[in-house]
């Protein structure tokens, strides 16, 4: 046993093969007792089963943590990151990258609640999952021990797992003896499919990937309407209904899904420095960002929206690389904060067949004047002719410097 070896550990446990085996090996690797936590981030599978297992391993039941984490997930981490409106690399809606610092707040909180002196996870050395959970575990707790058991032991293969898991009688399910199709993350905001058959990135995903989001061919024919309304950047209501953070996400994803909509397919740069092929379904967050560029279509300022977005691939970039408790990712939030003070209204989607489109948008703070835009007679609400001193400055230096290169070649 290491001399540096911690007394007792809290573990993220999903209660599956892989964090049932770390388990068993913190427990028999540094003879510690163990905590386990198991967060419900809406990702759609019952958690008592967790419970079990852990019993079934030894764990008192004191020191298993199981917590519905949907509301706070959504409210706190979801949200503030829409309100952003980021996409790491343009395209990717950050569903596993924003899930990680609520899941390290946590165990940080129950260490230190249970006197724990480290925490363990169970991501791979090759990800970004081990950077996300380790800087977010040490921005909060600088003393903290993280045991990364896929760093440290030799249970290389999956044979060696499935010997392991046999020797200390944890289950096998039967379908984890043979090899895996492919790898899932799954929450409340995204499923994220990697691995296996999806390696090759030149072949196309096979359809029973897809958990989520019916295909788009086989979407409804007709398209559906749905009003989502925000205040101060964040939704509050579908189709004036108003609802709880985690309940508008659920209903978007729903909808969503029902039309075939959210999917990419996404290689990606990871942190670590490999490329990596995966197949992310969101259909609610899809909807929730095309409703909020539609809502700061009207009621956000030129500068101030297109500082935002000049920002938002910093930001995107911070929460992928595991730095959402970074002060510069809460510099940029209070920025992007600030700018989401008139962000209220209603927005009309369009949703058909794998797209989702705005088709209206309203609200008291709007900053779209009708008056001015008018192809009509505008009463006088804007002179024309002011555009030409506006275009004759702005040209100046334009003038200046094809005189020049005129002069050059002449």
């Amino acid at each position: 046993m290491p001399a540096n070896a911690p007394k007792k550990v809290v573990l993220a446990y999903s209660g599956g093969l892989d964090t049932s085996i770390i388990l068993k090996w913190l427990q028999t690797e540094y003879g510690c007792e163990v905590v386990t936590f198991t967060a419900d981030l809406g990702q759609g599978e019952e958690l008592d089963p967790a419970r079990k297992k852990a019993e079934l391993l030894g764990i008192a039941p004191e020191n298993i943590f199981i917590e519905d984490l949907r509301e706070e997930f959504v409210r706190d981490f979801v949200f503030p990151m829409f309100r952003a409106n980021a996409l790491y690399e343009g395209l990717y809606l950050l569903g596993t990258s924003i899930a990680r610092p609520l899941i390290s707040k946590r165990l940080v909180e129950i260490a230190a609640a249970t006197g724990a002196d480290a925490v363990a996870h169970g991501a791979t050395g090759k990800g970004n999952d081990q950077v996300r959970f380790e800087l977010s575990a040490y921005a909060l707790n600088p003393d903290i021990k993280v045991i990364a058991p896929w760093r440290e032991w030799d249970l290389t293969s999956r044979t060696k797992l499935l010997e392991f898991a046999e020797a200390h009688q944890i289950p096998i399910a039967k379908d984890k003896r043979g090899e895996a199709p492919f790898s899932v993350d799954a929450n409340l905001l995204h499923t994220s499919s990697e691995g296996k058959v999806l390696e090759d990135p030149a072949e196309d995903a096979p359809d029973y990937v897809y958990q989520r989001t019916v295909a788009p061919e086989a979407a409804p024919d007709t398209p559906e309407y749905v009003e989502i309304s925000f205040e101060r950047g964040d939704a509050t209501a579908i189709n004036g209904e108003a609802m709880s953070p985690a309940t508008i996400l659920t209903k978007l994803n729903e909808l969503g899904g029902k039309h075939g909509i959210g999917r990419l397919d996404f290689v990606e740069n990871r942190f670590v420095g490999m490329k990596s092929r995966g197949i992310y379904e969101t259909p609610g967050g899809t909807l929730l960002l095309e409703a909020h560029r539609g809502i700061e279509q009207i009621t956000l300022d030129s500068g101030a929206g297109h500082l935002k977005d000049s920002i938002m691939p910093r930001y995107a970039e911070l929460i992928y690389n595991g730095f959402w408790f970074s002060p510069e990712r809460e510099m940029l939030q209070a920025l992007i904060d600030e700018s989401q003070k008139h962000v209220t209204g209603t927005v009309r989607l369009k949703l058909y067949k794998g797209s989702v489109r705005c088709v209206g948008r309203w609200s008291e703070h709007s900053l779209y004047s009708e008056a001015h835009v008018t192809f009509e007679d505008d009463a006088g609400a804007y002179d024309q002719k002011d555009a030409a001193g506006f275009i004759q400055l702005n040209a100046l230096r334009l003038k200046l410097l094809a005189a020049r290169d005129r002069r050059l070649k002449g």
